[in-house]
C-alpha cells in the first residue's frame, strides 16, 4: 500500500516533468527525471528488463530529503522514467532513503535493500543522522517497506563501528542460494572500513566480520562498496571520502577506489593484491556493477563531482546524469573498462582517415558532433624526434572547447573544460599518468551533449568529466606541437 508522502511524490514528478521544456539531454546517459539525481541504487535485471534506481530529490535540482528514483531499459542506453520507487515514509527512514542494492526473490519478486536514515539529536545539541538498513519488495513497479524493518541496525555493528556512518548495502546471491551482503563504515576516528553480512533467506542478518580495512590509506569513510568476482580474481570498489592524492594515482576529495585480490569463501577472506583509480576524470562517484544475463560485468556510476555539484542555477528543473555502462575485465592485474557493446548499434555515418599528418592546428571534413563515438590511434611522424604535445579539442568554436591532451615525454594525459562555458572556478583539469611506447597512444572519445568519456588505450584508464557548453557548438580540431601521424574515424550516435 503505498502511502500519501510517496504519492505525493509521485503526483509531483509527473506535473513537473510536463511543465519542462523541452531542452537538450543527456542521449544515452540516464538523467534525473525531474529534481536531483546522485548515485546509482538498485541496478537489476528483473522482467526482462535491466533497472536502475537512484538518489532523487524530486521537489528540487538539489540534495535534500532522499528518494529512489526508478527507470528500465532493454539496453543500458535508451532509459524509460518509472514512477518514484520509494519515499522517506516511515519512522526507521523520514529522514531518508540512501543508496542500496536489489536482488531477484526465488518467488520472483523484486527486492530492494536501502538504508533508512534518523536524524537523531546528539547531547552537544547538534544533529546526527543513524543510519540502518531495510527492505522494500516489489513487482518492478510498486514496492511494499518489509514489516520487520530495520533488518540490521547497530546491534549488528562490530565495536568501534559508526552507527552514524553505516550505509550502501551491496548484496548478492550465491550459488547455494544464501545470500551475503557487503556495507559501508567507518570508525570511531572516521577510518573507512567494509562489513559483510550473511543471510540464509535475504530477510534475517548476521554480522560476519570486517571484510576490508582502510587503515588510514585512501581516504576516509568509505561509500557504496561493492565486490564481486572477475576474471578469476576478486574485485572490491568503494568510493572513499575526503580522500589525498598519491602521485597521479588518486585526486583530491571524493574518488573512486578498485581493490583487486582473491577471496576465500569459506573463511570469508578477501586478500588485497592491488590498488588502483577507477576513473581518472572530474566526475564520477558511487558506481555499481550488475552481472549480465549474458556474464558480462557492466558498471555504471555518478557521472558528477560532490565539490562542483552544487553550483548550478537555481531555477534548473533537473540535475544529474549517470556514466556510460562499461564492461569490466581484468588484464595483467588491472581494471579493463570499455563502453558496452550496445553503444555500437547506434553508430551512423562513418567517417574515417588514416595517416593524417598534424603539425599544427587542423580540421577534417566530417569530423564533428556533440554525440559522437571517436577512436584515435596517435603516433610519432618522426621516430628520432618524437612530438612534444597532441590535443584533440571538441564541443568548439570560437569562444569554447573542451581538450584532451597529451606529453608524451611526461606520459601524461590532461582533460581541461575551463573554457567549456562554466562561469564558476570549479574544478577544471585533472591530468593522468598513462602508458605509451615511444608517444603511441589510442583513444576512444565517448561524446554525449554534457559530458565526455575518453577510454585509453582499450579501456586501460578512463577520464571523464561533464560539460558546460551549449549543445550546438560542435567543432572538433586537432593539434600536435611537432609531428603527428594519427587514424580517426568518428561515427555519430543516434538516439533512436
Amino acid at each position: 500500500m503505498t502511502s500519501q508522502i510517496l504519492r505525493d511524490a509521485r503526483k509531483y514528478e509527473e506535473e513537473r516533468e510536463r511543465k519542462i521544456a523541452k531542452e537538450p539531454r543527456p542521449a544515452f546517459h540516464l538523467s534525473a527525471r525531474v529534481g536531483w539525481m546522485n548515485d546509482p541504487n538498485g541496478l537489476s535485471f528483473y522482467k526482462n528488463e535491466y533497472h536502475l534506481f537512484y538518489q532523487y530529490h524530486p521537489f528540487s535540482a538539489y540534495w535534500g530529503p532522499m528518494h529512489w528514483g526508478h527507470a528500465v531499459s532493454s539496453d543500458l542506453l535508451h532509459w524509460k522514467h518509472l514512477p518514484v520507487a520509494l519515499a522517506p515514509d516511515m519512522d526507521y527512514d523520514r529522514d531518508g532513503c540512501f543508496s542500496g542494492n536489489a536482488v531477484v526473490l526465488p518467488d520472483g519478486s523484486h527486492m530492494l535493500m536501502y538504508t533508512g536514515v534518523v536524524k537523531e539529536a546528539q547531547p552537544d545539541g547538534s544533529m546526527r543522522e543513524v543510519q540502518t538498513q531495510c527492505l522494500a519488495i516489489g513487482d518492478g513497479m510498486d514496492y511494499e517497506k518489509y514489516a520487520e524493518n530495520p533488518v540490521i541496525d547497530e546491534k549488528s555493528l562490530p565495536e568501534g563501528g559508526s552507527r552514524f556512518d553505516f550505509r550502501d548495502p551491496k548484496l548478492w546471491k550465491k550459488a547455494d542460494g544464501s545470500y551475503r551482503c557487503v556495507m559501508g563504515n567507518c570508525t570511531a576516528d572516521h577510518d573507512g572500513q567494509v562489513l559483510l553480512y550473511s543471510s540464509p533467506d535475504g530477510f534475517h542478518w548476521k554480522y560476519e566480520k570486517i571484510l576490508a580495512a582502510n587503515r588510514g590509506r585512501f581516504g576516509r569513510m568509505w561509500e557504496c562498496p561493492d565486490f564481486f568476482a572477475l576474471d578469476g580474481k576478486q574485485v572490491l570498489l568503494v568510493s572513499p571520502q575526503d580522500m589525498m592524492p598519491q602521485g597521479f594515482e588518486y585526486h583530491n576529495g571524493n574518488g573512486t577506489l578498485c581493490l583487486i585480490g582473491s577471496y576465500d569463501e569459506e573463511t570469508d577472506t578477501f586478500t588485497e593484491e592491488k590498488d588502483q583509480t577507477v576513473d581518472y576524470g572530474i566526475d564520477f562517484y558511487a558506481p555499481q556493477t550488475i552481472l549480465a544475463p549474458d556474464g558480462r560485468r557492466i558498471m555504471i556510476g555518478w557521472m558528477q563531482n560532490w565539490d562542483t555539484c552544487n553550483l548550478h542555477a537555481p531555477e534548473r528543473p533537473w540535475f544529474g546524469q549517470m556514466s556510460l555502462p562499461r564492461e569490466l575485465s581484468i588484464k595483467n592485474g588491472r581494471l579493463f573498462q570499455q563502453p558496452v557493446k550496445e553503444l555500437e548499434a547506434m553508430r551512423s555515418n562513418e567517417v574515417r582517415y588514416e595517416n593524417v599528418s598534424v603539425t599544427d592546428v587542423i580540421k577534417l571534413d566530417g569530423i564533428k558532433g556533440r554525440r559522437i563515438d571517436m577512436e584515435l590511434s596517435v603516433r610519432p611522424g618522426d621516430e628520432e624526434n618524437i612530438y612534444r604535445k597532441f590535443s584533440v579539442r571538441f564541443a568548439q568554436d570560437d569562444i569554447y572547447q573542451t581538450s584532451v591532451s597529451f606529453r608524451p615525454y611526461e606520459s601524461i594525459l590532461k582533460v581541461d573544460r575551463k573554457h567549456s562555458g562554466s562561469r564558476r572556478a570549479i574544478i577544471h583539469q585533472r591530468r593522468s599518468l598513462v602508458r605509451s611506447e615511444a608517444g603511441r597512444l589510442k583513444l576512444r572519445i565517448i561524446l554525449d551533449y554534457f559530458s565526455v568519456e575518453v577510454f585509453v588505450n582499450d579501456g586501460e584508464q578512463v577520464v571523464s568529466a561533464t560539460l558546460y557548453t551549449e549543445p550546438g557548438v560542435d567543432g572538433i580540431s586537432f593539434y600536435a606541437d611537432g609531428l603527428v601521424n594519427m587514424d580517426v574515424v568518428k561515427y555519430d550516435l543516434t538516439e533512436a
